[in-house]
């Protein structure tokens, strides 16, 4: 049977390999969006009809709400149990 320290070493490991997972995702996406900027708003604005501007908002707001996302359920519950181990 695995002891509850282990089961929160577990836990906390996973947490960590998730941040640093997600993290490596954002920084992925921002690179692509910064250098093929062109290439994927054209694609984007002929599938969604949305102007240059409304994509450039959308683009800021995506990567905003999943950094949001990736602090709240990866990066603050890893923090959180590295803390109280």
């Amino acid at each position: 049977m695995i002891s509850d320290g282990m089961a929160i070493e577990s836990l906390a490991a996973f947490l960590g390999w998730c941040t640093l997972l997600n993290m490596g995702m954002l920084m992925f996406a921002a690179l692509l969006l910064v250098s093929m900027r062109g290439a994927i708003s054209k694609i984007h604005g002929t599938m969604f009809d949305l102007a240059e501007a409304d994509l450039s908002r959308a683009y800021f707001q995506y990567l905003a709400q999943y950094k949001i996302l990736i602090f709240v359920f990866n990066l603050m519950p890893y923090l959180a149990l590295r803390i109280i181990l």
